[in-house]
């Protein structure tokens, strides 16, 4: 199921939906997306609890304006540094990269850190930067920890980092952007201010009120390894709830009490599903964007790096009390306005046109999403079947499903697991008593189906969990019905499991459509050439196939690629050579299932499978031969270069298809 969308739509329009996912979190998240929930009870018990938590807590996240000197300025976000003691003289020094704060784009002067006083300095111009206007030491933008390792302010001496045996890191408020309500319609720009003495003494305040609580609801599992949690024990984290700081801990645990004790169990679980979101942002590996200024999600990046600048978000979110806007980000606001509104597009989807260069949303009669609804003239239902199990062990009838659409792991992109529990062990605390999916203390699986070194998982067990599942949906696929899936990785080896898998579940490859899945601007791909184009490979038991489609020289497999790339670029996306690639990638797999379908042997081994589908890929010529016909200026190409077929016969005439 991942996250969902395929089921959402197909029910949507009114179909039945059966929907598979081994892990706990995807069965979870399915869940909340699709069935129905009071919306009125909802929004009145978040509304409830965020104002219980104002009492509470509100008090930690107000500063001192420094230009009205009220004392109720909403803090948006706190900047914290690591730190770490010398080795030498024993003193805490500050791991800075860098001194830039924010930059003059949504701010109207940079702002920068003062490296001896700690002070914020306003500056047009980042290469002039100036004295501090405090303490009249020289500015800098780059800081002094670089390449793990950094010197001390104090005697000099170089120490490194990340320091696994001192424990979990340090952290040192060095600055605050707030947000005054009563400065805010004179001022231009946003509100920066170093951390004064009631700001320190505020978060003391926290820490005592964190320590007098014997929590109920906050974690104390261990972070096991893994392919990416060994990243976190670098550092010295060895429990989730280390990942947190007092602050932080004391409002979550808060929140847990209040949710549990909400008497309408849709209505709880779907403020514990607030709760888990509202994690991502509540954390000490969250980072405060310099340029867009705001607050980005542990998730931003899809792993858990570890930056020597964190940013803390208010916990309660700040509302405009004129608009009724959200003001910032990683609030309970902010999570819960989110959710209220994906819970009211369920109850009416919308398209958006674009009239006079305007959006407009466009509700169509009749769609809507759920399990269940009451229409202005009866209670409707609709049959939605989710099941946290693996789709390798699928047991359907026969001929049941009209169309299988999913979405598997990308090999080794990402440790979806190791990730989630970040959250699920949270989530379990919350929901593990009422709900049978939450009994494992990780939502880990041996038969999760990702390239893993940790867990001993290669290309073989990616391999033959593919096959598993696609010969187990296919069976349960009603003759010559469409079976389609997106799939996307930077290696060529890593779609030869795709292959084996369509062939042993007498697939054939009817079309590989490359499609634009993830904005270029994407943290953890900008600016390093990484593809943003999944290919969309439709599939069938039986049918027919467009003739102009086979080909089998590396020439003719470079004209195709042309075609989409020119495609791709008209609808707007700024094509790269990292997008060539995956647009070939999915030529190559899909013209090689064609290939060796008469032949193929489903008994052989997984590892003797792969290495049919590696010769038969090379035998098309595979990457490099196929890039040597791409023209040199291929991503700026607008018209044909190559012309490698006489007559070009429009698709869908009988003589264009090959039944199979």
């Amino acid at each position: 199921m991942g996250g969902g969308i395929p089921l959402l739509e197909a029910n949507r329009v009114g179909c039945d939906v059966v929907g598979f996912d081994i892990n706990p979190m995807a069965y979870w998240i399915v869940r909340q997306e699709i069935e129905y929930l009071d919306i009125k009870s909802y929004q009145e018990a978040a509304n409830r609890l965020r104002f219980w938590l104002e009492g509470k807590v509100g008090h930690l996240y107000r500063t001192k304006c420094q230009i009205c000197g009220r004392s109720d300025a909403h803090v948006k976000y706190f900047i914290w540094v690591k730190t770490q003691k010398c080795l030498a003289c024993s003193k805490e020094f500050d791991l800075f990269p860098g001194y830039l704060l924010a930059e003059n784009r949504r701010h109207p002067r940079n702002v920068i850190i003062c490296s001896t006083c700690g002070e914020l300095n306003e500056v047009d111009d980042r290469n002039r930067l100036g004295e501090c206007r405090y303490c009249g030491q020289s500015l800098k933008v780059k800081g002094p920890a670089s390449r793990n390792s950094c010197a001390c302010p104090h005697c000099g001496n170089t120490n490194s980092y990340p320091d696994a045996g001192g424990g979990p890191p340090r952290h040192r408020m060095v600055a605050i952007e707030y947000y005054c309500s009563h400065c805010r319609p004179s001022h231009h720009g946003r509100f920066f201010k170093k951390p004064d003495e009631g700001d320190l003494r505020k978060y003391n305040q926290a820490a005592q009120g964190w320590r007098s609580v014997q929590p109920r609801y906050v974690p104390d599992d261990a972070i096991p390894g893994g392919d990416e949690t060994d990243r976190l024990h670098r550092w010295g984290y060895r429990f989730y709830r280390e990942m947190f700081n007092e602050r932080q801990l004391l409002g979550l645990e808060l929140i847990c009490r209040a949710v549990t004790n909400h008497p309408n169990e849709r209505v709880r679980n779907a403020l514990a599903t607030n709760l888990s979101d509202l994690l991502r942002y509540q954390n000490m590996l969250c980072r405060y964007d310099t340029s867009a200024l705001k607050s980005l999600d542990i998730f931003s990046v899809h792993g858990f790096p570890v930056g020597l600048v964190q940013c803390e978000s208010n916990l309660l979110g700040i509302i405009n009390e004129i608009t009724g806007a959200n003001i910032g980000s990683g609030g309970w606001s902010n999570i819960t306005d989110k959710f209220m509104k994906a819970k009211q597009y369920c109850n009416r989807p919308f398209e958006i046109v674009y009239q006079g260069g305007k959006k407009k949303q466009v509700w169509i009669d009749g769609e809507w999403i759920g399990d269940s609804r009451n229409s202005a003239h009866h209670p409707e239902t609709r049959q939605v079947d989710l099941r946290c199990a693996s789709a390798t062990q699928a047991d359907l009838p026969e001929g049941i499903l009209d169309m299988v659409i999913t979405d598997p792991p990308y090999f080794a992109n990402v440790q979806y697991a190791e990730l989630m529990d970040f959250c699920y062990v949270w989530l379990r605390r919350l929901v593990g008593n009422d709900n049978p999916v939450f009994t494992k203390p990780s939502t880990r699986n041996e038969d999760e189906l990702t390239g893993n070194v940790t867990m001993d998982r290669g290309l073989d067990h990616f391999t033959g969990g593919l096959s598993q599942a696609f010969s187990r949906m296919v069976k349960a696929l009603k003759p010559g019905a469409p079976f389609a899936f997106t799939y996307h990785h930077n290696s060529l080896e890593a779609y030869y499991p795709i292959a084996v898998a369509l062939l042993d579940a007498n697939l054939v490859c009817t079309a590989a459509i490359p499609c634009p899945a993830e904005m270029g601007s994407s943290i953890h791909i900008n600016g390093t050439g990484s593809s943003v184009v999944d290919t969309v490979f439709v599939n069938r038991t039986t049918g027919v196939v467009s003739r102009r489609m086979i080909v089998n020289t590396p020439r003719e497999i470079a004209e195709l690629v042309i075609d989409d790339l020119e495609r791709l670029k008209a609808g707007g996306l700024k094509v790269t050579k990292g997008d060539a690639r995956c647009v070939i990638y999915g030529h190559l797999i899909r013209l090689t299932v064609w290939n060796v379908r008469k032949s193929w042997d489903c008994s052989a081994t997984w590892n003797d499978k792969l290495r049919v589908i590696a010769r038969a890929v090379q035998e098309l010529g595979g990457l490099s031969e196929t890039e040597r016909y791409l023209p040199a200026d291929f991503l700026q190409v607008r018209e044909r270069h190559l012309v490698v077929r006489e007559i070009q016969i429009e698709y869908g005439d009988v003589d264009d298809e090959i039944s199979f």
